[in-house]
């Protein structure tokens, strides 16, 4: 631990005290209400651009899930300048990569290319963004892909359908019960009409962001922007029904049967959120204690559920794996989950007994400073080397934005856990985890027929 807690002053030290690498970061709108990002990094002459739109599948209808997934595989198949196929082929001959996904919350475009390629990316970016056009044809070849893909990440595995499952027992009006790559009848019954609607309301200037992180300067990645997605006419946002989860009097189960080599259990109990990073009400500070809660139960090696569980420390082992989590960050409810895969001949109920118990030990006797020190050097560790990655800094800067934070997110964040005391952990387990909130799944394994 010394060895560490050395290594990463030695590491802060060495940031402050050099040349000035890191440049603050920069953010402006354009006229017609796009967010431009900037985080200068001269270490080394390349950069990540990554545009976001504050658009995923929280944003879908009831009959259209999947449809902002299918978007994003849209996007890459052309505009009226740009043939199907073409934009992956320029990219590469800029000496880049690229990439995009979709979540709940989000979906975003990213490439990576030498630093005096950015204006070129960001040409073939706002063109898309603005001009996305397909055949119907390309739209059903797409389709079949987005199909397969669905087969070998969710239809493939029973733990992803136990999930899936799972989440639309958990969430009964929050869009977050619907699956991101949608409901495979969905999928069957979309339309490039609905595609193309969706591209239409959701893809407008003030509802996206560009954020530009490496060897750049701001004030030339202003005119750039200016000059590629400032030309994009400005319209309106749709307006957004709120969808509120509503509370939750009782607990759910559910067993999911299929056939699998091992059970697997996951409980789960919605919790408060942080709503906005200068929020000092009470919701806000038992989000920020059960970020550190779930770090003292799973965020390190030897940790408390690991110790107790797997190494069977004290007792029985009666786990092949445990998590615990919590969701800090998103535009819908969030969940604080314990999963595990039970040792064999160990029951789902004998470990769900004692992942709870784990929750109720920290209730009845809190936590130490020396644990809540652990998790919160790991966390400020955790913001100095992420600044190794160009990528990671643009994708934490996307997030906070989209969450309708900052560009000094990361820092104020960091200030408002480092003030969590080992108090306000011990309440949030004592109050928090009420059996009338519990969800519970479990994924049962079949004999083969």
């Amino acid at each position: 631990m010394k060895r560490f807690v050395h290594r990463f002053g030695a590491l802060l030290a060495a940031l402050l005290l050099s040349p000035p690498l890191f440049a603050q970061t920069a953010s402006f709108t354009l006229a017609n209400g796009l967010t431009v990002i900037v985080k200068p990094d001269l270490r080394a002459p390349t950069a990540v651009h990554m545009l976001w739109v504050r658009v995923g599948s929280m944003d879908e209808v009831d009959g259209s899930s999947g449809v902002a997934h299918v978007l994003e595989h849209m996007m890459f198949k052309g505009t009226p300048t740009v043939a199907p196929g073409e934009y992956s082929r320029r990219v590469a001959a800029l000496g880049g990569t690229h990439n995009a996904f979709t979540t709940r919350d989000a979906t975003a475009y990213y490439q990576q290319v030498p630093s005096d390629q950015v204006l070129a990316v960001m040409q073939l970016e706002a063109d898309r963004f603005a001009h996305n056009q397909w055949s119907d044809e390309e739209f059903r070849r797409e389709i079949e892909v987005i199909k397969e893909e669905r087969r070998q990440r969710v239809e493939e595995s029973p733990r992803a359908r136990m999930f899936e499952a799972y989440n639309a027992l958990v969430f009964q009006a929050s869009p977050y019960r619907r699956p991101v790559i949608g409901w495979m009848n969905d999928i069957e019954s979309l339309t490039p009409d609905d595609a193309r609607t969706f591209h239409r309301q959701w893809y407008v200037p003030a509802n996206a962001a560009v954020v530009v992180a490496g060897d750049v300067d701001p004030q030339q990645v202003r005119t750039w922007a200016e000059q590629t997605y400032g030309q994009i006419p400005a319209r309106a946002v749709p307006t957004r029904k709120p969808r509120v989860e509503p509370e939750q009097h009782g607990p759910r189960r559910m067993e999911y049967r299929a056939r699998a080599e091992q059970s697997l259990l996951t409980l789960g109990w919605k919790m408060p959120q942080l709503r906005a990073l200068d929020a000092d009400d009470a919701g806000s500070q038992d989000a920020l204690a059960l970020t550190l809660l779930a770090s003292v139960l799973d965020g390190y090696n030897g940790a408390r559920l690991g110790r107790a569980l797997v190494q069977g420390e004290g007792g029985a082992r009666l786990a092949d794996s445990v998590d615990a989590s919590f969701g800090l960050l998103g535009r819908g409810p969030q969940l604080f989950s314990l999963t595990g895969v039970p040792a064999p001949g160990v029951g789902v109920d004998v470990l769900s007994e004692a992942l709870l118990a784990q929750v109720r030990r920290v209730a009845q006797a809190g936590v130490t400073d020396a644990e809540l020190e652990r998790v919160k050097t790991q966390w400020r560790a955790g913001e100095v080397y992420k600044l190794d990655a160009v990528t990671s800094q643009a994708r934490e800067l996307g997030s906070y934005w989209v969450n309708g934070w900052g560009t000094d997110a990361g820092e104020r964040l960091l200030q408002r856990l480092m003030a969590v005391t080992p108090a306000q952990v011990q309440s949030a387990a004592q109050r928090l985890f009420d059996d009338r909130q519990l969800n519970v799944g479990v994924l049962v394994p079949e004999a083969k027929p």
